[in-house]
């Protein structure tokens, strides 16, 4: 019984000391400070948004502005300058190369940036119109002295004009010449339409005619008469004397 009261005596969590009652305080406190901290930064959040929102709705309102450039903000900020833009229904971008020069730019939906306009802010530059026609107009300029140049030289490794145009002058006499024999032999001979050429006979007299015609080649060699077999192993059958 004295060894069961023991061990529970033993199990019971001792009294605090006076160092771990000082930790628990210090951590009562830091807990306070970072709950603290939270709501700051929560509040500061809300206020920051209240002030974007009325910001942009003046932008909005204000018909004499078609983008709006923001100083330089922190990750944060940016995110919901973004997320108040989308809400308002603007186009937003942000520009900067490293992260303590990034900033928002505010577009109206009916001036949005075209693609060389973006690229020159991602250059850090100044976007300027005139500056971009120009630009457009010397690239547009350079790809078309660029083609006719490629055109160019096509054309000398692959001239257009047949060799018989470029050197007529040297075979006129020839080629006139020809006409003129082919035009004689058409009156010697006459021009045959072409349909009188085509053989119109079936196949079977087509056979017929080239057998009488080996026919009649085999008396004027032998002398002798032809007979014409039926079976299938001998068609022809020539008696010579």
């Amino acid at each position: 019984m004295a060894d069961l009261l023991g061990s529970i005596l033993n199990a019971m969590e001792k009294p605090p000391t006076v160092g771990d009652q000082e930790s628990r305080r210090k951590a009562r406190e830091q807990a306070a400070r970072f709950k603290k901290m939270e709501e700051e930064e929560k509040r500061k959040k809300v206020a920051f948004r209240k002030k974007m929102e009325k910001e942009v709705s003046d932008f909005i309102q204000d018909s004499t502005q078609q983008k709006r450039k923001y100083s330089p903000m922190g990750k944060i900020e940016r995110s919901i300058l973004h997320d108040v833009a989308e809400v308002a229904g603007l186009t937003s971008f942000s520009f900067g190369e490293d992260e303590e020069s990034r900033y928002v730019m505010l577009f109206k939906k009916e001036f949005a940036p075209s693609d060389e306009e973006l690229e020159a802010y991602r250059k850090g530059e100044e976007w300027d119109p005139q500056l971009a026609e120009q630009r457009r107009r010397l690239k547009e300029q350079a790809a078309l002295e660029e083609e006719a140049s490629r055109q160019s030289n096509q054309t000398e490794e692959c001239p257009n004009s047949n060799y018989r145009d470029k050197y007529s002058h040297l075979f006129s006499t020839s080629a006139a010449k020809d006409a003129a024999h082919t035009l004689e032999a058409n009156r010697a001979y006459g021009c045959v339409p072409v349909a009188n050429k085509r053989d119109t006979r079936s196949i079977e007299e087509a056979m017929n005619a080239i057998r009488a015609k080996k026919r009649v080649k085999l008396d004027d060699d032998s002398g002798a008469p032809v007979t014409c077999g039926q079976g299938h192993d001998e068609k022809y059958k020539i008696k010579k004397e």
